[in-house]
């Protein structure tokens, strides 16, 4: 998305779908997201940390990806990123958030067109995604890991292997997934893009793909249920020769540098207390995909 980007694992725990269908939830989102838009847009350029402050409130651009940020089946607005927001905004003086979703894809282009004023979807950090927003340091690390048949008759490990047994390989819209198979040599034009990992265990179930591409936790999640489908063990792709592993951070716009670099001091003061754990454990997050790395590495 990963989360890499990419590139909602069931949007709960045990694959059941939300009780507000994501396409309501996306109109209504829609909405909001344009009404925000020109109000923010009459809004003079300036310390958008003070403008957020007098106004209230921020809106939080996300995904509906378990467990980055999403709606959960009682209807609330939920997942690491928005908990995580919720505590460092209102130390920031701003009381509310307010959920804006979209397309993976979108978010970006949503960020900078002034939909919402932060991305909070767990975004992977890469060069490409830093020319066009600033991150805040990752508040967690991540390696990657397949849904397969039980038994993984193909025995597919790594995106190499991928390669060579010619599976039928599938990964999420906007997906980091996508460039890591691409450069271990599978074409692009064969890549099944689905909406998210609950549409790729049904596309791995149903037979359709051998495998789909995700987050390892995203990916443990949702196959933990499943009888006729398992996870793969975790792994680091690899790019140029070299393991990729990946971080996950919330996305300002280019304009918003004091905003992200309060933030970003509220983060680390997160990290040396323990708290960020705290928050994100709930999540499915363990001590492993806790992180030291920084934005600026990230981003070379």
């Amino acid at each position: 998305m990963k989360r890499g980007s990419r590139a909602a694992m069931a949007r709960a725990t045990s694959r059941p779908r939300p009780s507000i269908p994501r396409r309501t939830l996306l109109t209504g989102a829609a909405a909001v997201a344009l009404t925000g838009a020109a109000a923010c847009s009459r809004v003079p350029d300036g310390d958008a940390l003070a403008r957020l402050t007098s106004q209230g409130t921020v809106r939080l651009g996300i995904a509906g990806e378990v467990p980055y940020g999403y709606v959960n089946e009682q209807g609330e607005f939920t997942g690491e990123a928005p908990e995580l927001a919720k505590v460092i905004f209102k130390r920031l003086g701003i009381g509310r958030v307010q959920p804006v979703a979209t397309d993976f894809s979108s978010l970006i282009p949503g960020l900078n067109s002034q939909q919402f004023d932060v991305v909070s979807a767990g975004m992977y950090i890469n060069k490409d995604r830093c020319a066009q927003v600033l991150f805040a340091d990752p508040e967690y690390q991540m390696l990657d890991a397949f849904i397969v048949r039980k038994g993984n008759p193909k025995n597919l490990h790594t995106y190499e292997d991928v390669v060579r047994s010619k599976a039928r390989f599938a990964t999420g819209t906007g997906y980091a997934e996508i460039a890591y198979a691409t450069a271990a040599g599978y074409p692009e034009k064969n890549i099944v893009i689905l909406q998210d990992q609950v549409a790729g265990l049904n596309a791995v179930e149903s037979g359709r793909v051998d495998v789909f591409a995700g987050t390892a936790l995203t990916v443990r999640e949702v196959a933990k249920k499943s009888a006729k489908a398992e996870a793969t063990q975790p792994f680091a792709a690899v790019v140029d020769g070299k393991k990729k592993i990946d971080g996950g951070g919330f996305a300002f716009r280019p304009t918003d540098g004091a905003l992200r670099d309060a933030f970003n001091a509220e983060i680390h003061r997160m990290k040396q207390s323990g708290e960020l754990f705290r928050i994100l454990q709930p999540f499915g997050f363990t001590q492993a995909e806790m992180t030291t790395l920084t934005a600026k590495e990230l981003c070379r």
